[in-house]
């Protein structure tokens, strides 16, 4: 069940419920009693993502990659054949 946050129109008292989601988005205001005084209220979301994924490692901590890790060298081509790699010597 979601947690609403309520504020009286009339008296600014505030409160929080643990409701349905099928709860009226109004109701009476405990302090000032005006009907229909306590209007839920729009607020963030209170949930936080968990685990070891992509959100926790990379975007929530704004690192970024190192783009001063240089790539290794790529390996020599072979010098057999005509191709760098095909087995043929051509010519030969």
């Amino acid at each position: 069940m979601p947690l609403y946050e309520y504020r009286c129109e009339a008296c600014g008292e505030t409160e929080e419920k643990l409701e349905s989601l099928s709860a009226p988005s109004e109701h009476a205001c405990p302090q000032c009693g005006k009907a229909e005084g306590m209007q839920r209220q729009i607020s963030r979301a209170a949930f936080t993502l968990s685990g070891g994924g992509w959100y926790a490692k990379d975007y929530a901590s704004g690192s970024k990659k190192d783009s001063s890790v240089e790539a290794a060298p790529a390996p020599a081509a072979p010098s057999a054949g005509c191709c760098g790699g095909c087995p043929h010597k051509h010519g030969a």
